[in-house]
């Protein structure tokens, strides 16, 4: 997959700015770290305190690293949910992922009480809450995309995917109705998203799943390319709709699925960044699209991972409400200055 030749300039810029926002985010937090000290941490190289190096190896890159698998597969789950719905306001969660997820957790723990202690613990550690969120997401991508076989309709599809997504954050409120308020604050907290609770093998796993979902997204940049034509006319021209559908919704799922289970929810990623790409790129071809919102995605989320950290300070701001007060004034400020969204 190489992006156009007329591009390559700003690729590289965007690039460069990339690996800033990453060592910066590595060198601040609650104790500020210099550059060359983080440089030489990464490099295994000799730094002025000890323990410098071992926040940076064992906390700070660890999260760094999930912060760019994260960005970047929302924004490309988000990218591919807009060109196949043709829907400017069409995200990654629009098929009910999230709240699939969601539910998932909130059986999870919200139900956590009827079990024994011992079993309670187990159920509510960190591998716990990401195999009860990947269940959920699973089961409703599942669910979508049997229905996808039998519906012609793509605007269909995501109407039933938000009624999806309706049906279980109703069940998600009965459940946390009735739940103790102990449990009821864990599952918020949850909600919250978490960039810093991966160790390097949840991260291993992690790169693995999307790095699968990338992958589906790079073998559907000619179905998407096409579906910009119209549906009839990619008909005409031989593509197979359910097909490519399938591929599409599969790679989303795995996408912005693993994002939600590893995470927890984070929003306006994937509605923000595809929009911010087309704006700086003026292209609608995925060839150069795609590899542009991996690098955007990864800079937008560093930039709200540091912003949510405050320097210096011991506090850490959720990152959810970080990505939503960026991710939202970006998509006005978008729908102003160009009073309509490209495609």
């Amino acid at each position: 997959m190489t992006p156009n030749k007329s591009y390559k300039k700003v690729f590289i810029g965007i690039s460069v700015l990339l690996v800033i926002c990453f060592i910066t985010n590595i060198s601040l937090g609650s104790v500020i770290i210099p550059w060359l000290d983080t440089l030489s941490s990464l490099f295994d190289g000799a730094v002025e305190k000890e323990s410098w190096k071992h926040i940076i190896i064992n906390y700070r890159l660890p999260k760094a690293v999930t912060a760019i698998i994260v960005g970047s597969g929302l924004g490309v789950s988000g990218l591919l949910m807009q060109t196949l719905f043709r829907n400017p306001l069409a995200g990654p969660f629009v098929l009910g992922i999230s709240s699939g997820a969601s539910l998932g957790v909130a059986i999870l723990i919200l139900s956590s009480s009827f079990a024994g202690a011992a079993l309670s613990a187990f159920l509510i550690s960190k591998w716990g809450l990401v195999i009860a969120a990947s269940l959920g997401s699973i089961l409703v991508l599942i669910t979508v995309m049997l229905v996808s076989v039998r519906v012609r309709d793509t605007m269909a599809i995501l109407i039933i995917g938000l009624m999806f997504g309706s049906i279980t954050s109703a069940i998600v409120s009965v459940l946390s109705y009735f739940a103790p308020a102990d449990q009821l604050q864990q599952y918020i907290f949850w909600g919250f998203g978490s960039l810093g609770n991966l160790s390097w093998s949840d991260v291993l796993v992690f790169c693995g799943i999307s790095l699968l979902g990338l992958l589906l997204s790079i073998l559907a940049i000619k179905p998407l390319n096409t579906l910009l034509l119209g549906e009839n006319y990619a008909r005409s021209l031989g593509l197979s709709i359910k097909n490519s559908r399938f591929l599409i919704i599969m790679a989303t799922g795995l996408l912005a699925g693993s994002s939600t289970a590893f995470a927890g929810p984070i929003a306006f990623i994937g509605l923000a960044v595809p929009h911010l790409t087309r704006q700086l790129f003026h292209t609608s071809n995925h060839k150069t699209l795609i590899p542009a919102v991996i690098l955007i995605g990864s800079i937008v989320m560093l930039v709200c991972d540091t912003i949510a950290q405050l320097p210096s300070s011991q506090y850490t701001l959720p990152i959810n409400a970080i990505t939503s007060l960026i991710g939202a004034p970006v998509v006005i400020w978008l729908l102003v200055r160009k009073r309509k969204m490209l495609f």
